[in-house]
């Protein structure tokens, strides 16, 4: 695919505040990248097998028990890599230290995976921050994510398809059950965004999907004809909960 100019002067903007502002790479604090070549080694990409629908790692490549006992809303789900190690760190940063050139860097591994998926996409956008959260922050990390994948992709973004109805618990620490009740109508949609449009969603984690799930309500409610969601890294969980493997 050939690479769109916008997107080309987008990651130039960027390589030339490295030069003036030599950075650190985000995972493990060398000087020098934003993102480093040890780093990237170390990263665990989300391979199949998985479940076709919540992307969750399985051992069979079919839908999973819970998908089939309560399928989503979204039709489908995949992330990058594990959310562990270096990446976390990443996370970490993006999300609370403003190191927000680690969007687009980190943007590029996303980039063709999506790439990669027979997915028909009219819109992108992102899972919106809440006022007060983006009030702290200043800015919306999954939208740092989602710009650059939109440019290369030559697909419009927009970060108005969707927006928060209310602030929301951090989803840090809840069981998939508190997950689902706590984004529960936790988001609107434009129907004149978003009608008859295929939607792709793009978050920083994911984890129950419980997230994507709201979202996808919200967007189908509206009349979006399908929704997808693609998301960085994944928290891998079991039926017992969260499993961490950093």
């Amino acid at each position: 695919m050939p690479v769109n100019l916008a997107y080309r002067a987008y990651q130039l903007l960027w390589e030339a505040l490295d030069w003036l502002y030599p950075p650190k790479c985000g995972g493990c604090g060398t000087l020098g990248a934003r993102w480093c070549i040890e780093c990237t080694q170390k990263t665990i990409e989300i391979m199949p097998p998985i479940c076709p629908i919540c992307g969750n790692p399985n051992s069979k490549n079919e839908p999973c028990e819970r998908c089939l006992i309560s399928p989503p809303l979204y039709t489908s789900l995949r992330s990058y890599t594990v959310f562990s190690g270096s990446m976390r760190e990443a996370i970490h940063r993006l999300k609370y230290q403003h190191d927000i050139g680690l969007g687009e860097v980190l943007a590029r591994f996303m980039i063709p995976r999506i790439g990669k998926l027979d997915w028909s996409i009219d819109i992108i956008t992102s899972v919106p921050l809440g006022l007060v959260r983006f009030r702290e922050r200043g800015y919306n990390q999954a939208t740092l994510l989602a710009r650059p994948i939109a440019l290369f992709l030559k697909i419009p973004f927009s970060s108005q398809a969707l927006s928060r109805t209310r602030e929301t618990r951090t989803q840090v620490g809840l069981s998939v059950i508190e997950r689902i009740e706590n984004m529960t109508g936790a988001f609107k949609a434009k129907n004149e965004l978003v009608q008859g449009k295929n939607i792709l969603v793009v978050d920083d984690v994911a984890t129950s999907g419980a997230t994507l799930n709201a979202c996808a309500k919200a967007l189908l409610e509206s009349g979006a004809s399908n929704v997808y969601g693609f998301s960085l890294c994944r928290a891998l969980y079991s039926p017992k909960g969260v499993i961490d493997i950093s």
